[in-house]
């Protein structure tokens, strides 16, 4: 065979060709991983993920999660960059308040509750820093989102806990958001790497178990007692419960369990049978809420017990003012804290249904009025017309108590880091230690809370928490109706 020779010049063209082309396309590579990697990054341990392309993770200020959250968080970056500033002189750790900040139709929360819960955080921490009750170590307060549904915990919780060691010394999270299951694995997961944490707005009977846990709200079960204690006052003597069947939502089947122990006795009735809808199920919940009022009709009770989230109620209440028979029946419709996440747009849509809407509240603003023994003064003050929220936040309506929720967590967490560096030392606070100090707050110790004075049992219960029984105007306005608790009235301090 002849053989072909190539001419140099031909032949180192052809060499230069393809190394060029090599390099051109191991150039083209890092690029596009470059590109994505930055469009990836929101800012330092904040990125895009999920379906939803949400920034989630964790920030001390430098992102702002979503718009409407912008004026708080700047006041957080603020306090923040202060206590960094001064941390030679005055030691600090750090807090988180972790919850969903960037939502969907999906959440049962909605953009004004979480923020209402962060503007009530930052007052805890401008009160433990600087405020009236100025104490050491000093909070450093980190925000985390765990995004729409809580779907990116694991990445959030991950981020978070890169922080317990070094000058950061995380040592407790807050928030933690509604009692789904997702928000309940980081919260094992956080207890199971020795974090102290402090619950907002969780109120599932269920939660057992988890080492280094309170809650400031009260549980569905102290919730369906005073809600069903209220009944009673109030003379209804039957009624019956509506409740959502979805597996995952823990918050209705603790709610209907609970309620369906207390109310029945000598005098009081439950009626009716599996009036429940599946809010798992998409395409079919709207149908089965426009059914039940039929079934409401033939049994007749005297008050509804509505154990499913805020937003279902809205279209149970819907239904039942469009219902097609006993049209000259009133009913009235009690529930639970989740409606406290329905915007006031939601609200006053159900409020020109017609039907009595009750529901048994975590905290309102009006509670140190009612009944001045069950809560502080001090930090009520801050809450009411003219006080430090107004001031700071004068264009935001808190309606739905959430703020109120956020600070007492808050709150909790300074107070169990305060009362640790008393004996630790405040360079050596520990998410442990914080944690043990949570068993030791009762009587002198007790948090003065805005939603009421907190102390807890072993298991992270609240003890004889304050419950406000709220009522829906027909303008769609929530007020203050009642101030009840597990045994009809709420323990006061001390």
């Amino acid at each position: 065979m002849r053989r072909i020779e190539w001419p140099l010049h031909l032949v180192i063209r052809t060499v230069v060709g393809v190394v060029a082309a090599g390099v051109l396309a191991v150039a083209g590579v890092v690029a596009w991983n470059w590109w994505q990697e930055s469009r990836a990054t929101c800012h330092e341990d904040v990125v895009r993920r999920g379906p939803h392309d949400e920034c989630v993770g964790v920030t001390a200020g430098g992102h702002v999660f979503d718009t409407h959250l912008e004026d708080v968080q700047k006041l957080i970056a603020k306090e923040n960059a202060r206590v960094e500033a001064e941390g030679d002189e005055h030691p600090y750790v750090s807090v988180a308040y972790l919850t969903s900040f960037t939502l969907t139709d999906d959440d049962s929360n909605s953009e004004d509750s979480v923020r209402h819960e962060l503007e009530g955080a930052y007052l805890a921490q401008y009160r433990h820093n600087q405020g009236d009750l100025s104490a050491s170590p000093k909070i450093r307060l980190l925000v985390a989102n765990t995004g729409s549904n809580s779907t990116q915990w694991e990445y959030a919780v991950d981020r978070l806990l890169e922080l317990k060691d070094g000058p950061d010394r995380l040592v407790a999270v807050t928030g933690l958001g509604p009692s789904t299951e997702r928000n309940l694995e980081a919260l094992k997961k956080l207890s199971d790497n020795d974090v102290a944490t402090v619950a907002s707005i969780m109120t599932a009977t269920n939660i057992k178990g988890i080492d280094g846990f309170v809650r400031v709200a009260p549980t569905n079960v102290d919730e369906a007692r005073a809600g069903a204690a209220y009944l009673k006052r109030e003379g209804f003597r039957t009624a019956a419960i509506v409740q959502d069947d979805a597996k995952s939502n823990l918050y209705a089947a603790t709610l209907a369990k609970a309620f369906r122990e207390e109310y029945p006795d000598g005098e009081h009735r439950l009626v009716g049978d599996s009036l429940s809808y599946d809010s798992s199920v998409p395409s079919a919940w709207e149908g089965e809420l426009r059914y039940i009022p039929g079934h409401l009709c033939e049994e007749k009770p005297e008050a509804v017990y509505f154990a499913g989230r805020g937003r279902h109620l809205a279209h149970f209440l819907n239904a039942l003012a469009n219902r097609s028979s006993c049209k000259d029946r009133e009913f009235t419709v009690l529930t639970g804290d989740d409606t406290t996440n329905l915007t006031p747009e939601q609200l006053a849509d159900a409020a020109r249904t017609g039907v009595q809407v009750y529901y048994t509240g975590l905290a309102h603003q009006d509670m140190y009025e009612k009944n001045p023994q069950a809560v502080s003064k001090l930090s009520a003050g801050h809450f009411l017309p003219g006080g430090q929220m107004d001031k700071w936040f004068p264009d935001d309506p808190r309606y739905d108590g959430q703020d109120i929720m956020g600070h007492d967590a808050v709150l909790t967490a300074a107070k169990g880091v305060e009362m640790a560096s008393k004996w630790q030392g405040q360079d050596k606070v520990t998410g442990p230690s914080v944690a043990r100090m949570f068993h030791q707050m009762s009587g002198a110790q007790q948090v003065a809370g805005a939603s009421g004075f907190l102390s807890f049992k072993k298991n992270g219960d609240p003890r004889d928490k304050a419950v406000p029984i709220l009522q829906l105007t027909p303008s769609g306005r929530s007020v203050l109706a009642d101030v009840s608790a597990a045994t009809g009235e709420p323990a006061g301090q001390g």
